[in-house]
Formats: structure tokens, C-alpha cells, sequence
């Protein structure tokens, strides 16, 4: 019998990811039931083999963030966007005069009060081009970023896990057990 996923979970993937926190949410998020998926941007391939940054461990993700229609992302209880170099490689953009489409999947992402947002440690380079998105929330980020999360107007916050409504951040990849039990908790409050 076929156990029903109350709950759907989005997560963003690039190479240089840390892999501690990629294999952490693959089970941490299966022990509570909790179905996950890993996005990227494919550039029209069936799938793409990225390496972590430390161990140069292969993940491979299959699953398009820019196949996603509205009702799809809908679907979704929460999104991460992860620690490492993913929010860099994703917010290239072909057009320096346009918003990289990873930046504009996450400002629908942020439309929806409904969808839990996690952001972990670098993950804020993703907001960098739609800084409005946290303008005024109260974040953590990696102490390399405080200037980049004042300098977007979100208030920082010197902890290592901050709760702000829909929004969940935490400081480093090393963090994401605590991102992890707050999502979990966020969720079972619904």
C-alpha cells in the first residue's frame, strides 16, 4: 500500500553544493513522510549530473524549475534554496537586461504566503536581483553576507535560525537541521 505525501517540498540544485545539507534534507524530510523534489535550470536536457563542492559528489536531478506552471508550485508546501555556489550558478542569465529565471521562479515562489521559503547561508545571492522579495524581514545569512542582506533592506538578525512568517532562513550550510525542524514544524502547524 502506498503511503499518501501529505506534504511536497522543493529544493534548488547547481553543481558546488554542499552535500552534507543536499543528503541531509533527502533524509531528514523522508523520515517525516515528506516528498522531495530537486529542481534546476536543465537548458533543455532530460537531466544534468551537478558535483558537490567538497567531495565533488555526483547528484543528479532530472526535474526543471521552468517547467513549473503556477498551479504546479502551488502544490508545493515549501522550497529551499541551499547553501554553496547554487544561488550563484543559478542566477546566471542569458539577458544581462533581464532577471535571471531563477530569481523570477523564486519571486513566485514568494507571491504565495502559503509556500514556506527556506534560505540557507549564501542562498541569498538567488534574491540579489529581486531584493524587494525580503525588504524589511528579519533574516540570518552567512557572516559574509550581512552587508548583502542590509544592503537588499532585510533586517539581520544574528542567529543561527530565523523564523519570519513565511520565511525561514538560517546561517550555514552546517545549519540545515535547524532549518529543517523549523520547516517540519511550520508545517505540521498548518
Amino acid at each position: 500500500m502506498k503511503q499518501f505525501n501529505k506534504y511536497k517540498i522543493g529544493i534548488l540544485i547547481e553543481s558546488d553544493f554542499y552535500e552534507n545539507e543536499i543528503f541531509y534534507y533527502q533524509l531528514r524530510f523522508k523520515e517525516e513522510n515528506i516528498e522531495v523534489h530537486f529542481f534546476s535550470r536543465l537548458w533543455g536536457q532530460k537531466g544534468i549530473e551537478f558535483l558537490g563542492h567538497e567531495f565533488r559528489a555526483p547528484f543528479y536531478c532530472s526535474e526543471s524549475f521552468e517547467d513549473l506552471t503556477d498551479e504546479d508550485i502551488s502544490s508545493f508546501s515549501a522550497f529551499i534554496v541551499p547553501a554553496g555556489m547554487v544561488s550563484d550558478r543559478l542566477r546566471y542569465t542569458d539577458d544581462v537586461n533581464k532577471i535571471p529565471p531563477a530569481s523570477l521562479f523564486l519571486k513566485k515562489i514568494f507571491s504565495n504566503k502559503l509556500i514556506i521559503k527556506g534560505i540557507i547561508c549564501h542562498g541569498l545571492w538567488l534574491v540579489s536581483p529581486i531584493s524587494e522579495v525580503i525588504k524589511g524581514r528579519r533574516i540570518t545569512v552567512h557572516n559574509n553576507l550581512i552587508s548583502d542582506a542590509r544592503n537588499y533592506g532585510a533586517e539581520y538578525v544574528n542567529e543561527d535560525v530565523v523564523i519570519d512568517g513565511d520565511l525561514i532562513t538560517a546561517r550555514t550550510g552546517g545549519h540545515c537541521n535547524l532549518l529543517a525542524r523549523e520547516i517540519i514544524k511550520q508545517l505540521n502547524k498548518q
